[in-house]
Protein backbone atom coordinates (compact mmCIF):
# COMPACT_ATOMS: atom_id res chain seq x y z
CA UNK A 1 0.00 0.00 0.00
CA UNK A 2 1.36 3.46 -0.89
CA UNK A 3 2.16 5.97 1.85
CA UNK A 4 -0.60 8.30 0.56
CA UNK A 5 -3.19 5.52 0.67
CA UNK A 6 -2.18 4.56 4.19
CA UNK A 7 -2.43 8.17 5.33
CA UNK A 8 -5.88 8.49 3.76
CA UNK A 9 -7.12 5.40 5.56
CA UNK A 10 -5.77 6.53 8.91
CA UNK A 11 -7.31 9.97 8.39
CA UNK A 12 -10.67 8.45 7.52
CA UNK A 13 -10.52 6.22 10.60
CA UNK A 14 -9.73 9.20 12.88
CA UNK A 15 -12.53 11.22 11.33
CA UNK A 16 -14.96 8.35 11.86
CA UNK A 17 -14.08 8.15 15.55
CA UNK A 18 -14.36 11.90 16.19
CA UNK A 19 -17.60 12.02 14.21
CA UNK A 20 -18.85 9.12 16.32
CA UNK A 21 -17.97 10.97 19.52
CA UNK A 22 -19.75 14.16 18.45
CA UNK A 23 -22.85 12.43 17.09
CA UNK A 24 -22.94 10.03 20.04
CA UNK A 25 -22.79 12.95 22.48
CA UNK A 26 -25.69 14.65 20.70
CA UNK A 27 -27.83 11.52 20.47
CA UNK A 28 -27.24 10.83 24.16
CA UNK A 29 -28.22 14.38 25.02
CA UNK A 30 -31.43 14.01 23.01
CA UNK A 31 -32.38 10.54 24.25
CA UNK A 32 -31.60 11.55 27.82
CA UNK A 33 -33.69 14.68 27.52
CA UNK A 34 -36.60 12.55 26.27
CA UNK A 35 -36.12 10.16 29.23
CA UNK A 36 -35.47 7.36 26.75
CA UNK A 37 -38.71 7.67 24.79
CA UNK A 38 -38.26 9.36 21.41
CA UNK A 39 -41.01 10.26 18.97
CA UNK A 40 -41.51 7.59 16.31
CA UNK A 41 -40.93 10.05 13.48
CA UNK A 42 -39.75 13.57 12.81
CA UNK A 43 -36.68 15.61 13.67
CA UNK A 44 -34.78 14.90 16.88
CA UNK A 45 -34.09 18.11 18.75
CA UNK A 46 -30.67 19.05 20.09
CA UNK A 47 -30.10 19.73 23.77
CA UNK A 48 -28.12 22.55 25.36
CA UNK A 49 -25.09 20.31 26.02
CA UNK A 50 -24.94 19.63 22.29
CA UNK A 51 -25.13 23.33 21.43
CA UNK A 52 -22.30 24.13 23.81
CA UNK A 53 -20.22 21.17 22.61
CA UNK A 54 -20.50 22.52 19.07
CA UNK A 55 -18.95 25.78 20.21
CA UNK A 56 -16.23 23.92 22.12
CA UNK A 57 -15.29 22.07 18.93
CA UNK A 58 -15.31 25.30 16.94
CA UNK A 59 -13.25 27.03 19.62
CA UNK A 60 -10.66 24.24 19.60
CA UNK A 61 -10.27 24.64 15.84
CA UNK A 62 -10.01 28.43 16.07
CA UNK A 63 -7.43 28.18 18.84
CA UNK A 64 -5.30 25.91 16.67
CA UNK A 65 -5.68 28.29 13.72
CA UNK A 66 -4.59 31.20 15.90
CA UNK A 67 -1.57 29.29 17.20
CA UNK A 68 -0.52 28.41 13.66
CA UNK A 69 -0.81 31.98 12.39
CA UNK A 70 0.15 34.06 15.44
CA UNK A 71 2.58 31.72 17.15
CA UNK A 72 0.96 32.29 20.52
CA UNK A 73 -2.44 31.34 21.86
CA UNK A 74 -4.29 30.71 25.12
CA UNK A 75 -6.92 28.17 24.00
CA UNK A 76 -9.31 28.58 26.97
CA UNK A 77 -9.60 32.27 26.09
CA UNK A 78 -10.45 31.44 22.48
CA UNK A 79 -13.03 28.89 23.64
CA UNK A 80 -14.52 31.42 26.07
CA UNK A 81 -15.03 33.64 23.03
CA UNK A 82 -16.87 30.72 21.41
CA UNK A 83 -19.22 30.39 24.39
CA UNK A 84 -19.87 34.12 24.23
CA UNK A 85 -20.93 33.77 20.60
CA UNK A 86 -23.40 31.10 21.72
CA UNK A 87 -24.66 33.42 24.47
CA UNK A 88 -25.12 36.27 22.00
CA UNK A 89 -27.12 34.03 19.66
CA UNK A 90 -29.24 32.97 22.64
CA UNK A 91 -29.96 36.57 23.59
CA UNK A 92 -27.94 36.33 26.81
CA UNK A 93 -26.54 39.79 27.62
CA UNK A 94 -25.97 40.56 23.91
CA UNK A 95 -24.73 44.11 24.53
CA UNK A 96 -22.19 42.93 27.09
CA UNK A 97 -20.97 40.36 24.61
CA UNK A 98 -20.70 42.91 21.84
CA UNK A 99 -18.83 45.38 24.04
CA UNK A 100 -16.39 42.65 25.08
CA UNK A 101 -15.65 41.31 21.61
CA UNK A 102 -16.56 44.03 19.12
CA UNK A 103 -16.53 47.32 20.99
CA UNK A 104 -15.51 49.31 17.93
CA UNK A 105 -18.27 47.83 15.78
CA UNK A 106 -15.86 47.71 12.85
CA UNK A 107 -16.17 43.99 12.16
CA UNK A 108 -18.97 41.52 11.67
CA UNK A 109 -19.62 39.76 14.96
CA UNK A 110 -20.38 37.03 15.90
CA UNK A 111 -18.19 35.66 13.14
CA UNK A 112 -17.41 32.19 11.75
CA UNK A 113 -19.83 29.85 10.01
CA UNK A 114 -21.23 28.28 13.18
CA UNK A 115 -22.87 31.55 14.21
CA UNK A 116 -25.11 31.23 11.15
CA UNK A 117 -26.75 27.95 12.25
CA UNK A 118 -30.36 28.79 13.24
CA UNK A 119 -30.81 25.92 15.71
CA UNK A 120 -27.96 27.25 17.84
CA UNK A 121 -29.94 30.42 18.48
CA UNK A 122 -32.90 28.50 19.91
CA UNK A 123 -33.29 27.81 23.64
CA UNK A 124 -32.87 24.07 24.18
CA UNK A 125 -32.69 23.62 27.90
CA UNK A 126 -31.06 25.25 30.88
CA UNK A 127 -27.34 25.65 31.63
CA UNK A 128 -27.62 27.99 34.63
CA UNK A 129 -24.00 28.06 35.80
CA UNK A 130 -22.70 28.65 32.28
CA UNK A 131 -25.24 31.40 31.64
CA UNK A 132 -24.57 33.09 34.99
CA UNK A 133 -20.82 33.07 34.45
CA UNK A 134 -21.04 34.37 30.88
CA UNK A 135 -23.34 37.13 32.08
CA UNK A 136 -20.39 38.29 34.22
CA UNK A 137 -18.02 38.53 31.24
CA UNK A 138 -17.17 42.15 32.04
CA UNK A 139 -15.83 41.10 35.45
CA UNK A 140 -12.98 39.26 33.76
CA UNK A 141 -12.15 35.63 33.09
CA UNK A 142 -10.61 35.10 36.53
CA UNK A 143 -13.70 36.25 38.45
CA UNK A 144 -16.72 35.21 36.39
CA UNK A 145 -17.02 31.53 37.37
CA UNK A 146 -19.72 30.34 39.76
CA UNK A 147 -19.24 27.76 42.52
CA UNK A 148 -21.25 25.20 40.56
CA UNK A 149 -20.45 21.49 40.29
CA UNK A 150 -22.92 21.13 37.42
CA UNK A 151 -22.63 18.63 34.59
CA UNK A 152 -22.36 21.13 31.71
CA UNK A 153 -18.75 21.85 32.62
CA UNK A 154 -18.07 18.26 31.58
CA UNK A 155 -20.52 17.54 28.77
CA UNK A 156 -19.65 20.63 26.77
CA UNK A 157 -15.88 20.00 27.12
CA UNK A 158 -15.75 16.46 25.68
CA UNK A 159 -14.81 17.59 22.13
CA UNK A 160 -11.46 18.77 23.56
CA UNK A 161 -10.45 15.09 23.65
CA UNK A 162 -9.99 15.27 19.88
CA UNK A 163 -7.04 17.62 20.44
CA UNK A 164 -5.10 14.82 22.15
CA UNK A 165 -2.83 15.46 25.16
CA UNK A 166 -3.14 19.21 24.62
CA UNK A 167 -6.91 18.98 24.92
CA UNK A 168 -6.61 16.93 28.10
CA UNK A 169 -4.21 19.42 29.68
CA UNK A 170 -6.67 22.26 29.05
CA UNK A 171 -9.92 20.48 29.96
CA UNK A 172 -9.85 21.64 33.57
CA UNK A 173 -9.34 25.24 32.47
CA UNK A 174 -12.32 24.96 30.12
CA UNK A 175 -14.53 23.81 32.97
CA UNK A 176 -13.12 26.53 35.23
CA UNK A 177 -14.29 29.26 32.85
CA UNK A 178 -17.76 28.93 34.35
CA UNK A 179 -17.63 26.25 37.08
CA UNK A 180 -15.38 27.05 40.02
CA UNK A 181 -15.91 23.79 41.89
CA UNK A 182 -12.76 21.66 41.91
CA UNK A 183 -14.70 18.38 41.67
CA UNK A 184 -16.42 19.58 38.48
CA UNK A 185 -13.07 20.54 37.00
CA UNK A 186 -11.47 17.22 37.98
CA UNK A 187 -14.36 15.19 36.58
CA UNK A 188 -14.10 17.13 33.30
CA UNK A 189 -10.41 16.26 33.00
CA UNK A 190 -11.06 12.61 33.82
CA UNK A 191 -13.91 12.35 31.29
CA UNK A 192 -11.68 13.92 28.63
CA UNK A 193 -8.98 11.34 29.39
CA UNK A 194 -11.51 8.52 28.93
CA UNK A 195 -12.79 10.04 25.68
CA UNK A 196 -9.22 10.43 24.42
CA UNK A 197 -8.49 6.76 25.09
CA UNK A 198 -11.68 5.80 23.30
CA UNK A 199 -10.58 7.86 20.29
CA UNK A 200 -7.01 6.59 20.33
CA UNK A 201 -7.50 2.93 21.23
CA UNK A 202 -5.18 0.79 19.04
CA UNK A 203 -8.18 -0.35 17.05
CA UNK A 204 -8.64 3.26 15.92
CA UNK A 205 -6.54 2.65 12.85
CA UNK A 206 -8.94 -0.03 11.67
CA UNK A 207 -12.61 0.90 11.76
CA UNK A 208 -13.72 -2.71 11.45
CA UNK A 209 -11.64 -3.86 14.42
CA UNK A 210 -12.99 -1.05 16.61
CA UNK A 211 -16.53 -2.35 16.46
CA UNK A 212 -16.42 -4.91 19.22
CA UNK A 213 -17.44 -4.88 22.82
CA UNK A 214 -13.90 -5.78 23.79
CA UNK A 215 -12.62 -2.57 22.23
CA UNK A 216 -14.90 -0.42 24.39
CA UNK A 217 -13.88 -2.10 27.61
CA UNK A 218 -10.20 -2.14 26.67
CA UNK A 219 -10.27 1.59 25.89
CA UNK A 220 -12.12 2.49 29.08
CA UNK A 221 -9.90 0.29 31.22
CA UNK A 222 -6.83 1.90 29.67
CA UNK A 223 -8.26 5.34 30.36
CA UNK A 224 -9.08 4.61 34.00
CA UNK A 225 -5.64 3.02 34.51
CA UNK A 226 -3.91 6.05 32.97
CA UNK A 227 -5.66 8.66 35.11
CA UNK A 228 -3.07 8.80 37.92
CA UNK A 229 -0.34 9.65 35.41
CA UNK A 230 -2.00 12.50 33.50
CA UNK A 231 -0.68 15.18 35.83
CA UNK A 232 -4.11 16.44 36.89
CA UNK A 233 -5.69 16.25 40.36
CA UNK A 234 -6.95 12.74 41.15
CA UNK A 235 -7.59 11.65 44.71
CA UNK A 236 -7.34 8.04 45.71
CA UNK A 237 -11.06 8.03 46.44
CA UNK A 238 -11.90 9.36 42.96
CA UNK A 239 -9.77 6.71 41.31
CA UNK A 240 -11.27 4.00 43.50
CA UNK A 241 -14.80 5.08 42.52
CA UNK A 242 -13.97 5.11 38.82
CA UNK A 243 -12.25 1.74 38.99
CA UNK A 244 -15.18 0.29 40.93
CA UNK A 245 -17.74 1.70 38.46
CA UNK A 246 -15.91 0.05 35.56
CA UNK A 247 -15.58 -3.27 37.37
CA UNK A 248 -19.24 -3.23 38.40
CA UNK A 249 -20.27 -2.63 34.78
CA UNK A 250 -18.33 -5.72 33.71
CA UNK A 251 -19.40 -7.95 36.61
CA UNK A 252 -22.91 -6.67 37.30
CA UNK A 253 -24.11 -4.77 34.22
CA UNK A 254 -27.51 -3.20 33.61
CA UNK A 255 -28.42 -2.53 37.24
CA UNK A 256 -30.64 0.57 37.34
CA UNK A 257 -30.30 0.86 41.10
CA UNK A 258 -26.53 0.88 40.86
CA UNK A 259 -26.65 3.53 38.12
CA UNK A 260 -28.81 5.73 40.34
CA UNK A 261 -26.31 5.39 43.18
CA UNK A 262 -23.35 6.17 40.93
CA UNK A 263 -25.08 9.15 39.29
CA UNK A 264 -27.60 10.55 41.77
CA UNK A 265 -27.71 14.14 40.53
CA UNK A 266 -26.92 16.63 37.77
CA UNK A 267 -23.28 17.14 38.71
CA UNK A 268 -20.15 16.55 36.65
CA UNK A 269 -18.91 13.66 38.87
CA UNK A 270 -22.28 11.92 38.46
CA UNK A 271 -22.18 12.32 34.68
CA UNK A 272 -18.68 10.83 34.62
CA UNK A 273 -19.43 7.81 36.80
CA UNK A 274 -22.80 7.11 35.20
CA UNK A 275 -21.44 7.44 31.68
CA UNK A 276 -18.47 5.18 32.42
CA UNK A 277 -20.69 2.53 34.01
CA UNK A 278 -23.22 2.53 31.17
CA UNK A 279 -20.68 2.54 28.34
CA UNK A 280 -18.83 -0.40 29.88
CA UNK A 281 -22.11 -2.23 30.54
CA UNK A 282 -23.24 -1.98 26.89
CA UNK A 283 -20.02 -2.32 24.87
CA UNK A 284 -21.43 -3.91 21.70
CA UNK A 285 -22.22 -1.60 18.76
CA UNK A 286 -25.68 -3.15 18.34
CA UNK A 287 -26.50 -2.10 21.92
CA UNK A 288 -25.86 1.62 21.36
CA UNK A 289 -29.53 2.63 21.43
CA UNK A 290 -30.22 0.40 24.44
CA UNK A 291 -27.29 1.97 26.26
CA UNK A 292 -28.67 5.46 25.76
CA UNK A 293 -32.14 4.40 26.87
CA UNK A 294 -30.68 2.82 30.01
CA UNK A 295 -28.58 5.91 30.74
CA UNK A 296 -31.66 8.09 30.30
CA UNK A 297 -33.15 6.38 33.34
CA UNK A 298 -30.57 7.94 35.66
CA UNK A 299 -31.80 10.76 37.91
CA UNK A 300 -30.21 13.21 35.42
CA UNK A 301 -30.48 11.16 32.25
CA UNK A 302 -29.40 13.97 29.93
CA UNK A 303 -25.83 14.18 31.21
CA UNK A 304 -25.29 10.45 31.77
CA UNK A 305 -26.59 9.54 28.29
CA UNK A 306 -24.52 12.38 26.79
CA UNK A 307 -21.28 10.96 28.23
CA UNK A 308 -22.32 7.40 27.38
CA UNK A 309 -22.98 8.28 23.75
CA UNK A 310 -19.72 10.18 23.38
CA UNK A 311 -17.61 7.32 24.78
CA UNK A 312 -19.32 4.60 22.73
CA UNK A 313 -19.35 6.68 19.55
CA UNK A 314 -15.66 7.43 19.94
CA UNK A 315 -14.81 3.74 19.90
CA UNK A 316 -17.33 2.45 17.36
CA UNK A 317 -17.14 5.31 14.84
CA UNK A 318 -19.93 7.23 13.15
CA UNK A 319 -20.80 4.50 10.68
CA UNK A 320 -21.80 2.14 13.49
CA UNK A 321 -24.37 4.54 14.99
CA UNK A 322 -28.07 3.89 14.28
CA UNK A 323 -28.88 5.65 11.02
CA UNK A 324 -32.50 6.15 11.99
CA UNK A 325 -31.34 8.23 14.96
CA UNK A 326 -28.32 10.04 13.53
CA UNK A 327 -30.14 10.80 10.28
CA UNK A 328 -33.01 12.49 12.13
CA UNK A 329 -30.94 14.70 14.43
CA UNK A 330 -31.31 18.37 13.53
CA UNK A 331 -27.61 19.10 14.05
CA UNK A 332 -26.25 15.95 12.40
CA UNK A 333 -24.65 17.84 9.49
CA UNK A 334 -23.23 20.51 11.79
CA UNK A 335 -21.74 17.93 14.16
CA UNK A 336 -20.33 15.90 11.29
CA UNK A 337 -18.76 18.97 9.71
CA UNK A 338 -17.19 20.13 12.96
CA UNK A 339 -15.78 16.66 13.62
CA UNK A 340 -14.24 16.36 10.16
CA UNK A 341 -12.80 19.86 10.40
CA UNK A 342 -11.36 19.16 13.86
CA UNK A 343 -9.37 16.25 12.50
CA UNK A 344 -8.41 18.12 9.34
CA UNK A 345 -7.13 21.18 11.22
CA UNK A 346 -4.79 19.09 13.37
CA UNK A 347 -3.76 16.90 10.43
CA UNK A 348 -3.10 19.51 7.75
CA UNK A 349 -3.87 23.12 8.82
CA UNK A 350 -5.92 24.08 5.73
CA UNK A 351 -5.39 27.82 6.34
CA UNK A 352 -1.62 27.39 6.48
CA UNK A 353 0.43 29.26 9.05
CA UNK A 354 2.34 32.48 9.55
CA UNK A 355 4.94 31.34 7.02
CA UNK A 356 3.14 28.76 4.87
CA UNK A 357 0.37 29.47 2.39
CA UNK A 358 -2.78 27.50 3.09
CA UNK A 359 -4.63 25.44 0.48
CA UNK A 360 -8.15 26.38 1.57
CA UNK A 361 -8.88 30.08 0.93
CA UNK A 362 -12.10 29.95 2.99
CA UNK A 363 -10.78 28.29 6.15
CA UNK A 364 -9.79 31.49 8.00
CA UNK A 365 -13.18 33.03 7.21
CA UNK A 366 -14.93 29.95 8.57
CA UNK A 367 -12.62 29.66 11.61
CA UNK A 368 -11.13 33.08 12.38
CA UNK A 369 -8.18 32.67 14.71
CA UNK A 370 -9.29 34.67 17.74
Amino acid sequence: MSHDKEHQRRLFARQSRVRGMMLGLALGDTVGGARGTLPAAGTLRAGVSTQLACFTAEGVIRAQVRGNHKGICYPPGVILHAYCRWAHLQGIEPEKMRRRWNASGTTTWPDGWLAGVPVLAERRGSAPATVTALSRIEEGQDRMATASRGCHALTRSLPAAAAGPGGISRAGALAALTHGDSAAQAATVHATVLAHHCLSHPAAESIASSRTGASVREALHAGVTALPSVGEPLTGEEHRRLTAAFRQAVDEPVDAGRLARLAPDATAPSALLGGLYTAAAFPEPAAFRTALEFAAGAPDGDSVACVTGALLGAVHGAEALPVDLAGRHELAWVLDTLARDLVLEFDDSPSGSEYIQGWDPYWWHRYPGW
